[in-house]
């Protein structure tokens, strides 16, 4: 009898523990898109100084150059700020600023995909990653506690 009443008890608590708990991946990240800045990120040249010292020597030296601008946001998650710039830059397209999006990293690239808008996913490349002020001041007051002692 006491066997049986081993194996029944067993038996339950198998059935208890959830199936694959530890098998679940973890869906996308979410964060907020605080703000678009237009920053420098190259010059557009045209002109002959580029061919060499032989068009120096005959006095032919005129630059046309423009500074070029891109799109950079900021994205901030609970823990990270994320700065970033499309990776299409001949046809960038405007954000919603304010919303929440959901993304993924891969390597240097994230893949951020807005609910609100037309839900595409859109690479991004990942030129800057900053700790949140929260995870700063955690640290800060560590690092006092540690001095105090």
């Amino acid at each position: 009898m006491s066997v049986r009443t081993f194996i029944v008890l067993l038996l339950a608590l198998v059935s208890a523990i959830p199936l694959g708990a530890g098998d679940r991946k973890k869906g996308p990240d979410r964060g907020m898109l605080e703000k678009m800045e237009a920053v420098p990120c190259g010059a557009k040249q045209r002109g002959l100084s580029g061919i060499g010292g032989f068009w120096a020597s005959i006095g032919i030296t005129h630059v046309n150059s423009d500074e070029k601008l891109c799109q950079e946001y900021l994205l901030r998650t609970d823990e990270t700020e994320y700065h970033i710039r499309p990776v299409d830059n001949k046809h960038p397209i405007l954000l919603p600023i304010g919303h929440e999006g959901q993304f993924k990293l891969k390597k240097d690239e994230m893949f951020l995909r807005f609910d609100d808008s037309d839900k595409k996913t859109r690479a991004y490349k990942v030129v800057a990653e900053t700790p949140t002020e929260s995870d700063n001041s955690d640290r800060n007051a560590l690092t006092k506690s540690a001095d105090k002692r």
